[in-house]
């Protein structure tokens, strides 16, 4: 990737130039530096630089103690010397001049670029034209575009990109940035005006709005470059006569608020579209824009161009995706005397779906069953896989009345035949009232995390009972199920294992914490109940979680006949 980015800038040093890592393995490498060295860069690409160039003047290797460029990229300092040894292709040896400076490749690391020449007995170092261009600055610009890609490619959130963006040139390139971006509506939206503040970023939001939409014949720069035209130098006086449109009155606001009296403004473009544009301005640099700047400012831009582009597509996957998740989970029933609360929390790294359900649906025969569930993985495949299983087991569960076991024993052996999940784990109950008014729970578990059963008192348990093997190992054994009473104003708590797992404790640890912080809320609400439990998930869970919380009522308030249940769902 960095050959990428860096060969094609490498390429207007006027010099050969390579760049390392901080293991000192080449990275990329420009035309310059394979025409003198007699190498090509896929055979530079990923090896050691100082093993495989740097030599003493009779050829041999060249130890790293005594390697002067080896000791000014330890030191990270920039040095230029005269002349060096650099083995060609052909086991010649090529004399140079070379200049090494510290080169930021990631935020958290920092390498080496090396410029270099075939060695001058004139005494030149390098070349005339490659010190009259500036190569400092052009170094410092490599570095600035590296740490442009790496910052703006590292996050699929818009507003977290721009904040990036404007840290990256602010203060080095200008006092002020704005950004103004087009809606899929076709509006042009201010979403940035940033500034330094004796040291930090600070944001002028009453700047900030909607600026309506792109006027099509306007020739000032703004509404040029939000129409996709080239990039232009604006000054105060650019927006000084009558404006042509709602956009011009505000940049004539903006240079009037701000104190700018030099600006640049570029297109910011995406792979198939104008996004936007960026600004930007300066105030109390002493030096004004000049065209020469222009390059930098348009080779920032692509990049956050393709950073926004990819954004986007995200945040529409992401719509798409929490829709589907959102008809995928159940709305739950309304049952006189129950009182219910579910949560789901896709996984921190996945499209905002996954594989873990709940579920809650009335039975002919008035009883409720529940379930609680978990496909493999954290992605829209395990979604799919959760939609089928669910769907089926409701068409059990309905038509069969049979106890759980052995609706479970013949869900799972259809599995194989009828969809594509490999492994799947859950818990299938029957939750129904008896005439004393107390509330019965019958399940059986595939694999699943046991039920947590917390008293009105305080008393947290686990009902590990029931318990059998996963869904499709097809070990065909008999299932078992378990039955037990919910005492009056208890709370039943079925989850996924995503609220007790985490990488740095057992899953021992895992459950011990869940029933003592349960416990702990026994008595609270149950919607704040559920939310606490989410909350005190592990910190470093990396996978979906799902909730369903059901609490009883106390034992003063009969429960509802059977077949008042149904009536009400």
């Amino acid at each position: 990737m960095l050959q990428r980015l860096l060969g094609g800038t490498l390429d207007r040093l006027g010099a050969g130039a390579y760049a390392v890592d901080a293991d000192w393995a080449v990275v990329a490498v420009n035309a310059q530096a394979e025409m003198l060295l007699g190498r090509s860069a896929d055979e530079l690409l990923g090896r050691d630089a100082h093993d495989v160039l740097h030599r003493q003047a009779n050829g041999m290797s060249m130890p790293r103690s005594q390697c002067a460029i080896m000791e000014a990229f330890i030191a990270g300092r920039v040095r230029q010397e005269e002349r060096t040894f650099l083995a060609r292709g052909d086991d010649s040896l090529l004399t140079a001049s070379w200049l090494v400076t510290p080169l930021r490749l990631t935020p958290q690391e920092t390498g080496a670029l090396v410029v270099f020449h075939e060695y001058d007995p004139t005494g030149m170092a390098l070349p005339a034209s490659t010190i009259q261009t500036g190569l400092l600055p052009e170094l410092e610009r490599l570095a600035l575009l590296a740490e442009t890609t790496t910052q703006l490619t590292a996050t699929l959130d818009v507003n977290e990109a721009m904040d990036r963006l404007v840290r990256l040139v602010v203060p080095m390139l200008a006092d002020w940035v704005v950004v103004d971006l087009i809606t899929e509506s076709g509006e042009v939206r201010r979403t940035m005006v940033a500034h330094e503040d004796h040291g930090h970023i600070s944001r002028r939001p009453d700047l900030q709005g909607t600026l309506l939409s792109v006027p099509e014949t306007s020739p000032l720069p703004l509404s040029r470059a939000l129409r996709g035209a080239g990039s232009t130098l604006a000054t105060p006086l650019t927006y000084q006569g009558p404006p042509d449109s709602h956009i011009a009155t505000e940049q004539r606001r903006l240079f009037d608020a701000t104190g700018m009296y030099s600006a640049v403004i570029a297109p910011i473009r995406g792979l198939r579209e104008v996004l936007g544009a960026l600004t930007l301005g300066r105030s109390e640099q002493p030096e004004p824009f000049t065209t020469a700047e222009i390059p930098l400012l348009e080779d920032i831009t692509r990049r956050a161009g393709l950073a926004l582009d990819n954004a986007r597509l995200y945040q529409r996957q992401r719509k798409v995706a929490e829709t589907m998740q959102r008809h995928l989970l159940p709305h739950l029933p309304g049952v006189p005397g129950l009182e219910m609360s579910a949560r789901y929390l896709p996984a921190p790294y996945a499209s905002q779906v996954g594989g873990d359900w709940y579920d809650i649906f009335h039975l002919p025969d008035g009883a409720l069953a529940v379930v609680i569930g978990d496909v493999a993985g954290h992605d829209l495949d395990a979604a799919a896989g959760m939609a089928q299983l669910r769907n089926i087991l409701r068409a059990y569960a309905w038509s069969q009345h049979e106890p759980p076991s052995v609706v479970v024993e013949r869900f799972d052996r259809a599995l194989p035949h009828i969809t594509d999940v490999a492994m799947a784990t859950l818990i299938l109950g029957r939750l129904q009232p008896h005439t004393d008014g107390q509330w019965h729970l019958e399940w059986t578990s595939a694999g699943h995390p046991p039920p947590l059963l917390i008293t009105h008192d305080g008393q947290a348990r686990y009902l590990t009972s029931g318990h059998g093997v996963l869904l499709g190992t097809q070990a065909g054994l008999r299932r078992t199920d378990a039955t037990t009473t919910l005492p009056p104003l208890s709370t039943l708590v079925l989850y996924t294992d995503g609220l007790i797992e985490s990488p740095r404790h057992s899953i021992d640890d895992g459950l011990q914490r869940l029933r003592h912080h349960a416990a702990r809320l026994a008595r609270h609400p149950l919607e704040s109940f559920t939310d606490a439990l989410m909350e005190a998930r592990p910190a470093d869970n990396d996978d979906d979680v799902a909730v369903l919380a059901i609490r009883v009522p106390p034992a003063r308030t009969p429960a509802p006949p059977a077949g008042d249940i149904a009536h009400h769902s």
